[in-house]
């Protein structure tokens, strides 16, 4: 598939030292920075690799015929990785649910997975953010008012903004940067509003379905007090997959990486957190989207990727 027959992703490379690559990926009306409290961790011994996916927080708005379904960004992140010719990749993921559609539609590449608090199940779109925003999307200028609301504080750190992804105030700063694209480039939020109207609980149960057949070494890390993805569908997760393993962490709503930033590393460190080795293979965290070159590579510089993505 070329490139330039849709839009592609931004991704930046973090100076790291040997060992392990991480691609990070985000959520909707975020951007990989959302994980840097983990990277400032983990790149110690990891190279960290960062993309942002069109989820509404990208700069360059997608073509009028890209597949912006949810096993769309399954296959667009799948194909990034066979550009960067990338093998033997763990997705790691947080709030959407683009790594269980790769790991479910197109596992060729996929060797691990770790699921951090994301939808899953009859929860799509999730909880009130999620519905929210699927309603103010099935509305004309919807979607501009409801972003607009966002430059006030209340509204922002509502129930309706961002006050139930994390248990802890999240920047201002950062918030304002993920959502400046949104409430500045009609595009874009075409893109998300293209999004969150084929937005169907249905595609989120058939892309679960097609989980039972990932067999490989899976980390589920979930957060029990979570208010928008559910308590239980981590439990369910771990069941339903063959080969998985549950942690949870308390205090913490969705954005783990956020409210416990010293509880994610460590168990992607450790080997005893898995249910199967993973001696050589690169990590990938999802939610999420990153991408990987191989292992033990020494990154002298921060490197910015930019592909194809403008109409």
């Amino acid at each position: 598939m070329k490139w330039n027959s849709r839009p592609g992703l931004s991704s930046t490379t973090t100076p790291a030292g040997d060992g392990p690559v991480l691609v990070f990926l985000h959520g909707v009306a975020m951007d990989g920075s959302v994980w840097a409290p983990v990277v400032a961790d983990l790149r110690r011994d990891h190279r960290c690799i960062v993309p942002t996916l069109p989820l509404g927080a990208h700069r360059r708005p997608m073509r009028r015929d890209a597949d912006l379904s949810l096993r769309g960004f399954g296959r667009m992140t799948a194909e990034l990785l066979e550009r960067l010719r990338l093998e033997e990749v763990t997705l790691v993921q947080n709030d959407h649910g683009t790594a269980l559609a790769l790991a479910g539609d197109n596992p060729r590449r996929v060797a691990r997975l770790v699921v951090s608090s994301c939808e899953a199940f009859e929860n799509y779109p999730p909880g009130l953010p999620g519905k929210n925003l699927r309603l103010a999307a099935m509305v004309p200028g919807g979607l501009f008012v409801a972003m607009q609301a966002m430059r006030v504080p209340a509204v922002r750190r509502s129930p309706l903004g961002f006050g139930w992804l994390a248990k802890r105030p999240l920047p201002d700063g950062l918030v304002h940067r993920w959502l400046r694209p949104l409430q500045t480039d009609p595009g874009v939020r075409h893109d998300l509003a293209r999004y969150a109207r084929n937005a169907r609980r249905s595609q989120m149960l058939e892309v679960c379905d097609r989980l039972r057949s990932f067999g490989r070494p899976v980390l589920v890390i979930w957060a029990p007090e979570d208010r928008v993805q559910r308590p239980g569908h981590g439990r369910r997760l771990a069941a339903l997959l063959p080969n998985a393993r549950l942690t949870e962490i308390p205090d913490s709503y969705t954005l783990i990486m956020r409210d416990q930033p010293r509880q994610p590393g460590p168990r992607v460190r450790g080997r005893h957190h898995w249910t199967g080795t993973a001696g050589g293979h690169h990590l990938i965290f999802a939610h999420p989207g990153g991408v990987i070159t191989p292992a033990l590579t020494t990154v002298a510089a921060a490197r910015h990727h930019d592909f194809p993505a403008s109409r």
